[in-house]
């Protein structure tokens, strides 16, 4: 389960790296795919706050890992690991939908 462990930490290390991209960002960063990022009042806090979500979201996701290295294969504790990162993915998109509001023009 080592190597399940290793793979979901890349994930979190990704995350990680889009904050830190965020975060050095001279240009507003989007968040979704295909769309552009809305036009930002103080361009610098926004991306702040983007990279804050990024860097918590990648902290999160390798805590709610942590029990793969510890279970058995084909475990059913893996469905709730698997609902936890889901769920993750979903509070990730309604605190960007938050963000994007508070700094919009």
């Amino acid at each position: 389960m080592i190597i399940g462990f290793i793979v979901w930490s890349l994930v979190a290390f990704v995350f990680l790296g889009i904050g830190i991209g965020s975060r050095k960002a001279n240009k507003a960063v989007g968040f979704f795919t295909f769309t552009k990022p809305s036009i930002t009042e103080n361009i610098k806090q926004y991306n702040k706050a983007v990279s804050a979500l990024w860097f918590t979201a990648a902290a999160v996701f390798e805590i709610i890992g942590i029990p793969i290295i510890f279970l058995e294969q084909n475990s059913p504790i893996f469905v709730l690991i698997i609902f936890a990162a889901v769920f993750l993915m979903i509070v990730m998109m309604a605190a960007y939908i938050m963000i994007e509001t508070k700094y919009k023009k």
